[in-house]
């Protein structure tokens, strides 16, 4: 029989989802999702904290613009995934780092972690949680700090709740209800969070993410530290502090580098809530959540090969 020549057919990298939408529109909802924290963030520290996201939104474009340029590789630009990445890294930053530390994560995080490895699909860890990393390694100081609350007057920089559980001066913790809206040290977009409940509620109802690694990830970091600290009140603290929510609802939930099922995407979730309170709890650092997904990426592949569903009579060879 004579086969005919499909010139419709187009074979993509992975993740291979059918879901009828396109890259692109999958990253403008994320997008959308994050702009709650982000302004958030330029309400509770100021105006700073755009030129921040913005420095490294664009340091992302033009990396991965550029990296396109010289290895003469189509622009991928226009599929709005750099500005994800910009736009997750920033809000993961203090709104009073210089522009230099800025520039330098973003293009770590595009040109090594993603372009690197063959760009979007390819890359083996989340650019946002890798650059995160390294630069709490590489510039460690000026991560360190934290800009003034803008939203009180008279406010001044005080220590993170993470380094408050970390010193023992627990008597120090903010209200409850600071944590809630952000009125606390930390960074841009990860102090408030019903600004990253609302961008998790948009991504549920728009079908971008499911429940399963974020309500894994948060409630087992609940329960561990319900056990290590005996009180409910802190332990509530503990998911609201540092970038848990940030992390576990834009971060852990990164389609190339996460599980493809719903059970690895809840032991995937299960492990980073693991790490995390371990290296809160002993570790030299008093955040864990970019080290736990870091560490977790490198085993998303073995976690999908182990639970994910066999086709019926499937036979080993």
């Amino acid at each position: 029989m004579e086969q005919k020549e499909n010139n419709n057919l187009v074979v993509s990298v992975s993740p291979h989802i059918n879901s009828g939408r396109s890259t692109r529109g999958v990253m403008l909802d994320v997008i959308i999702a994050l702009c709650p924290a982000l302004i958030a963030g330029t309400v509770i520290f100021g105006w700073r904290s755009l030129l921040v996201v913005a420095v490294c939104v664009a340091s992302c474009l033009a990396g991965e613009a550029l990296f396109s340029l010289i290895t003469k590789r189509k622009q991928t630009v226009g599929d709005l995934s750099a500005i994800v990445t910009g736009m997750i890294l920033g809000l993961n930053l203090p709104a009073s780092i210089g522009v230099f530390p800025a520039v330098v994560g973003s293009l770590f995080a595009i040109i090594v972690v993603k372009c690197l490895f063959g760009g979007l699909g390819k890359n083996i860890a989340n650019p946002a949680a890798a650059a995160r990393v390294f630069m709490l390694l590489a510039f460690s100081n000026a991560m360190g700090s934290v800009a003034a609350v803008k939203v009180v007057p008279d406010t001044v920089a005080s220590p993170t709740p993470l380094a408050l559980f970390k010193t023992g001066e627990l008597a120090s913790l903010p209200k409850l209800t600071d944590m809630l809206l952000g009125l606390r040290g930390g960074a841009i977009g990860e102090t408030c969070a019903i600004a990253l409940l609302i961008g998790f509620v948009y991504l549920m109802i728009r079908k971008v993410i499911s429940w399963h690694t974020p309500v894994v990830y948060i409630g087992t970091v609940f329960l561990l530290s319900w056990l290590i600290y005996k009180d409910a009140g802190l332990a509530l603290y503990q998911v609201l502090s540092g970038g848990l929510l940030i992390g576990a609802i834009f971060m852990a939930t990164d389609y190339v580098t996460t599980p493809t099922s719903n059970l690895g995407k809840a032991v995937f979730g299960l492990g980073c809530a693991l790490l995390t309170v371990l290296i809160r709890k002993f570790g030299s650092y008093p955040e864990g959540v970019s080290f736990s997904i870091l560490l977790m990426n490198l085993l998303s592949n073995y976690i999908d090969k182990l639970t994910r569903r066999k086709p019926l009579g499937e036979v080993k060879a």
